[in-house]
C-alpha cells in the first residue's frame, strides 16, 4: 500500500466512524430540552425556597433586624444559579466533546466512546 492508498481512505475512515458514532447516539429529542429546563427550574427552585423557609424559621427562633427569609431566599437564589452555570458549562462541554467539528485540533473527528 503506498502513501497516497492512506490518504485516499481517510474520507471513508471518517465516514464510518460518524456513522458508528451516529449509531451508538439517539438522536436528540424534545424530551431531553424538556428534561433541560426541569433540571435548571429545580436547581434554582429548591436552594431558593428551602431558605424561605429557613428564614421564616430564623425569624421566630434568631429575630435581627433584617429579614432572615429575604436574605436566605436571595442566597438560595445565588446558590441555584451557580449550580445552574455549572451544569450549563458541564453539558456544554460534554456536547463539544461528542462532536468535536472542524475548530477540533486534530483537525479531524474523534470517536470518544
Amino acid at each position: 500500500m503506498t502513501p497516497d492508498d492512506d490518504t485516499s481512505l481517510d474520507p471513508i475512515r471518517r465516514q464510518a466512524q460518524r456513522m458508528s458514532h451516529a449509531r451508538r447516539r439517539p438522536p436528540f429529542s424534545s424530551l431531553q430540552g424538556l428534561s433541560a429546563f426541569g433540571v435548571i427550574g429545580w436547581s434554582v427552585a429548591i436552594p431558593t425556597v428551602g431558605g424561605a423557609l429557613l428564614g421564616l424559621w430564623l425569624d421566630r427562633v434568631a429575630p435581627q433586624p433584617f429579614s432572615w427569609p429575604i436574605a436566605l431566599m436571595l442566597g438560595g437564589l445565588v446558590i441555584g444559579i451557580i449550580v445552574v452555570s455549572n451544569w450549563v458549562s458541564r453539558e456544554s462541554r460534554r456536547a463539544r466533546d461528542d462532536h468535536p467539528g472542524p475548530g477540533h485540533p486534530s483537525g479531524k473527528e474523534t470517536d470518544h466512546d
